[in-house]
């Protein structure tokens, strides 16, 4: 009878036990599938930013262009507050920079040696441009930029020579002083350590000048920056007519088309330290590849595809584009060295978009004699690049961190930058779910990576990617308020298309001159970005 007894009070607990382990595996059933999509629930779910509450945003995204582009603008006109340049005679010495890095980096060294002029009271020696990187391109400043537009652009904000003075050099007692600065010095290191010995020596060199200032300076500082890199970094005449011919031809052929800067070179794979499927043999290539550099660390290729460090191949990138909803009529323009893996890395983007092109395809002869130089034909792809409708890159390299500045001060072209980091899990799993599902969550992640203004956020990345103390916001019609009655303006800025500015490098000075004239009296808006580290060293830039 007590063995009966204990067998039915334990028959009750086993069935509740049963039932708690059944509720259990339904909720993990139902919590894991509301996981999976948690990201796309969300954006139904959370509270609308400023820019979507004074645009009434609510549509679906067009692909090819930002609804509210024409609601923001560039601004990087100097405050009248903005003290003129001091005169040559005047200033505390002459300053040399040495640029780092290919084209794009060297862009950087560039627009930042301008500030740090500024800051010193110096007067800038036109920068040399880096003859010993892995690029081994030849190249002067002369044979890529326009420098005497260079140095009368700047003449208000900075004095620039193309030489230190003869007689300045023979009254030396001693060799230019040479030194490094530590990687984005704030201006107070500069005034403290550099200055001194400006003043004592009068000419001071700065080697591997990129990044060597900080990122989160004051907004004069700021719009002199944007200065310099929208504005007086104009090509050659020669570069600029030949980049035109190749936007035009590509235009003949299709009304609007897409820019892809695709990075997969085997020295960047290498230097990634990433894998892509090859096997042993790639293993092999890149891992000798990689022994150029002594001081890479080991990284796990699995571990930087899930931190979204490697680049997309260009079937991903193909992939990306016709889930966010490009068809295979799409006419791309694709920017790229060598190709790691060569027509059979590029067939399966080909098969995506037949309508590939690249400057070889489009230029032929016109290109050999910029054969032997990087610069030159990096300088011909920025342009195409630049004038594309759309511009995606597969890394973040800083060809893809300059275009997207650039692109959103002149008016917000769309600019697709990949999210990396949560693709990766995506282009994982592709075969295991149906094309829709795929594409849907393709959208999903790539919200707030599609170059709207509102992306343009305090605190969000490198200044030279999001300009944001240069870029103006007009207000809209769901915005005006009784706040903005003063502003008598308003209806002039709305009735101004960001389309009507031409950029520099169309060689276009009446262009040049209506988009200062529209940047006078504008309203400010110019948040300012925190700088991130960058990843991988000098070898990802571009």
């Amino acid at each position: 009878m007590g063995v009966a007894n204990k067998d039915w009070r334990r028959r009750p607990a086993a069935a509740v036990c049963g039932l708690l382990l059944f509720a259990l595996g339904l909720i993990s059933l139902f919590t894991g599938h509301v996981a999976s999509d948690l990201e796309w629930y969300s954006q139904r779910l959370v509270k609308r930013t400023w820019y979507y509450k004074d645009l009434s945003y609510r549509a679906q995204i067009d692909i090819w262009k930002s609804k509210f582009a024409n609601f923001y603008y560039g601004c990087s006109d100097r405050d009248p507050h903005f003290a003129p340049a001091v005169r040559e005679r005047f200033s505390n010495g002459y300053l040399l920079i040495a640029t780092s890095g290919g084209l794009n980096q060297q862009r950087t060294g560039i627009t930042d040696a301008v500030v740090v002029a500024r800051i010193l009271n110096a007067t800038l020696v036109v920068p040399e441009l880096d003859h010993n990187s892995y690029w081994k391109d030849e190249s002067d400043f002369l044979n890529i930029f326009d420098v005497d537009w260079f140095i009368s652009y700047l003449a208000k904000d900075v004095p620039i020579v193309k030489r230190v003075p003869v007689k300045v050099m023979k009254s030396m007692e001693k060799p230019p002083y040479t030194m490094r600065v530590p990687r984005k010095s704030e201006p107070d290191y500069y005034l403290e350590q550099v200055l001194p010995i400006l003043l004592r020596r009068r000419v001071v060199q700065l080697t591997k000048f990129d990044y060597r200032l900080a990122n989160d300076l004051d907004e004069d500082l700021q719009k002199l920056r944007c200065r310099v890199n929208y504005h007086a970094l104009r090509f050659t005449k020669s570069i600029r007519n030949l980049g035109q011919k190749l936007v035009m031809r590509m235009k003949k052929m299709a009304k609007r088309f897409i820019a892809v800067h695709l990075r997969f070179e085997p020295d960047m794979l290498a230097f990634s330290g990433c894998y892509y499927g090859g096997g042993d043999k790639e293993r092999q290539e890149l891992s000798e590849i990689r022994k150029r550099w002594e001081t890479l660390p080991e990284l796990s290729p699995d571990e930087e595809r899930t931190r979204g460090k490697c680049p997309l191949t260009p079937h991903e990138v193909g992939l990306l584009l016709r889930a966010l909803g490009f068809d295979n009529n799409t006419y791309l323009y694709v920017a790229s060295g060598e190709v790691y893996g060569g027509d059979e890395t590029l067939r399966p983007l080909r098969e995506l978009f037949p309508n590939f092109y690249t400057k070889e395809m489009l230029a032929g002869d016109e290109l050999k004699s910029l054969l032997p130089f990087s610069s030159r034909l990096a300088a011909i792809d920025y342009i195409v690049c630049d004038e594309s409708d759309v511009f995606v890159t597969n890394n973040n390299g800083n060809m893809a961190k300059i275009l997207a500045g650039r692109r959103r001060y002149m008016g917000h072209k769309r600019t697709i930058k990949p999210n990396a980091k949560k693709l990766s899990a995506l282009f994982t799993a592709r075969d295991k779910m149906e094309w829709s599902t795929f594409a849907r969550k393709v959208k999903s992640c790539q919200r707030g990576f599609m170059g709207e203004p509102e992306e343009m956020r305090p605190g969000r990345g490198e200044f030279h990617e999001y300009p944001s103390a240069c870029i103006c916001h007009r207000p809209s019609k769901y915005s005006i308020s009784n706040k903005n009655n003063g502003h008598q303006n308003l209806d002039r800025f709305l009735n101004v298309s960001v389309e009507a500015s031409r950029d520099e490098n169309t060689g276009s000075d009446q262009s040049e001159n209506r988009l200062l004239r529209r940047e006078k009296g504008s309203i400010r808006n110019g948040p300012i970005s925190i700088l991130e580290e960058i990843d991988h060293g000098d070898f990802m830039s571009d």
